[in-house]
């Protein structure tokens, strides 16, 4: 089947270059506030072998990724598990050490499947796996936007640096969103951003960083996770529930793609070309 060329969306990599800065969860709230302004969004959860996009949202998926993987289905409508606010979710395997080594032609496979789902699509999430793996850079190459996760902890810092500067050098890349999470208040956050900042201008000019959401520390969040929903869902009024609400709201401002090369389609033939 041909990719589909007729849909427009937002595509959105949510990256982090060491695990335990909060992306997963970021990728989470973000694609149910952007659901909760009526958009039509699929979260894809492409951190192959340690998905938990799953347990935050508090779904039981009975097929995942290592299905298609393995053929026993074929289609991404067979695995697609609706969760809050009608937000769709391509769930992962967790655990499972040959997800996150897939070949190059079940990766290329893999990704294929997407070409067949012809469904009103308006912002697809890529929740990637943490550091610097070839998936990693494969799929933030296939989106139109790059979202970074970065905490106040020097070591995220040093690797997000790290992960910006493989994607710019070795692929291109030049425009990266910065969100900073689980911060104390808006001032630790512009130091945070400062720092990163400094350092990519010193030694990769050419890129461009925005500053693109504060998520504040909120033990509402931590209560949330404890309960498998989504902090937008359970404690919208909440520090995080209201920052999570205008990252959705500032990303929905974002004008999308041209209908020929922002659709689901395009996603696909990028993804080819990467795997």
């Amino acid at each position: 089947m041909q990719p589909i060329r007729n849909r427009r969306l937002k595509s959105i990599a949510i990256a982090s270059g060491k695990g335990g800065v909060g992306k997963t969860n970021v990728a989470v709230n973000l694609s149910v506030a952007l659901s909760k302004l009526g958009r039509r969004v699929m979260l894809f959860d492409a951190d192959l072998g340690l998905a938990n996009a799953d347990l935050l949202l508090g779904l039981r998926p009975t097929r995942t990724l290592r299905d298609l993987v393995a053929g026993t289905v074929e289609t991404l409508d067979e695995i697609l598990v609706e969760g809050p606010e009608g937000m769709l979710l391509v769930p992962s395997a967790s655990g499972i050490s040959d997800m996150a080594n897939l070949s190059p032609v079940e990766h290329a496979g893999l990704i294929r499947a997407f070409s067949t789902y012809d469904q009103p699509l308006d912002v697809l999430i890529v929740d990637t796996a943490a550091g610097l793996q070839d998936s990693v850079t494969s799929f933030c190459r296939a989106v139109q936007n790059v979202f970074i996760v970065v905490c106040d902890e020097p070591a995220s810092l040093t690797d997000a640096y790290a992960l910006i500067k493989v994607l710019h050098q070795d692929h291109g890349l030049r425009r990266f969103r910065v969100i900073c999470n689980m911060v104390r208040d808006a001032e630790s956050a512009r130091r945070l951003m400062h720092k990163l900042s400094s350092v990519c201008a010193q030694y990769l000019p050419d890129v461009l960083l925005d500053a693109s959401g504060i998520i504040p520390m909120d033990e509402h969040l931590r209560q949330a996770v404890q309960k498998r929903q989504p902090v937008v869902s359970l404690y919208p009024g909440s520090p995080a529930g209201r920052a999570f609400t205008e990252l959705a709201r500032q990303s929905d401002r974002w004008a999308a793609a041209d209908a020929d090369t922002g659709g689901i389609g395009f996603f696909v033939e990028r993804m080819l070309q990467s795997a």
